[in-house]
């Protein structure tokens, strides 16, 4: 098999292909039965056309707003950009540096990266700590500690991923969330989020996650699944479990010859 990886940053914003659209597909199907509660997305053509596809497959938020952002941008390549992986390697091998960590001129930094998904996932947590307020004076804190089956957020994680902790309060029964948030980005950024996850945040991860997935890109429309906890509302200790990283059994239908190499 030979593959060619071309690097889509920021400045290279094309549509998604007809395989990147079966692919988009299948995780929507894949995503089905999640009710969301709001969709982010990358303000770049290729994340746009993801969000929607998932959406347009969900049983229950078809409607739900899409809001775009550009702090969920890919990272930013420079010169770079629209090039094979090969001229990229050459070019950090010419400066003495290896892949990803070099950075090409007019490229993003991976502290600046870091820091875009920081200040996202910030922006994530405020907003989650508002809505609970807002049902908390709405309903009061009870309404919020049970809920019809109904009510329940489901998750087609059950075949597909490592079991975690998803409540360690109430004996392992379901808890309605305040926030279920559905994010699509791009590989490469969504690495660097992790990173920050793990380095800056302590973040739990699946037992039998590998050093080498965890430094791997996310397949085309991989799925990962973070549950995140604010005790008391606290910003600034927020805990974050890795329930599933770069899922990707939805493409097995798919078929080999409609997996695309991996953009960045």
């Amino acid at each position: 098999m030979l593959m060619c990886f071309y690097f889509l940053g920021q400045g290279v914003d094309e549509p998604l292909s007809a395989t990147g659209f079966r692919q988009a597909d299948a995780a929507g199907s894949f995503l089905s039965n999640v009710k969301f509660t709001h969709v982010f997305s990358s303000d770049l053509l290729r994340a746009k056309q993801t969000a929607a596809t998932i959406l347009g497959k969900n049983k229950f938020c078809k409607d739900l707003e899409i809001k775009y952002d550009a702090r969920l941008r890919e990272r930013k390549y420079g010169v770079a950009e629209g090039r094979p992986l090969t001229d990229l390697k050459a070019m950090a091998k010419a400066a003495g540096e290896q892949c990803p960590s070099f950075t090409p001129s007019g490229g993003e930094t991976l502290d600046e990266v870091r820091e875009r998904a920081r200040d996202f996932f910030e922006f994530l947590c405020q907003l989650a700590v508002e809505l609970e307020q807002k049902e908390q004076d709405k309903h009061g804190v009870a309404s919020r500690s049970s809920g019809t089956p109904e009510e329940q957020l489901v998750f087609p994680w059950t075949n597909h991923c490592s079991e975690a902790e998803h409540s360690s309060d109430n004996g392992g029964a379901s808890k309605i969330l305040d926030a279920n948030i559905l994010v699509v980005s791009h590989g490469a950024y969504m690495r660097n989020w992790l990173g920050y996850f793990v380095s800056d945040l302590n973040c739990t991860l699946p037992t039998n996650l590998t050093k080498s997935q965890l430094s791997s890109v996310s397949p085309n429309t991989g799925v990962s699944h973070f549950i995140i906890k604010l005790e008391n509302g606290n910003l600034l200790k927020p805990e974050v479990t890795c329930v599933c990283l770069n899922q990707d059994s939805h493409l097995v239908d798919v078929g080999a010859e409609c997996v695309a190499p991996k953009v960045f």
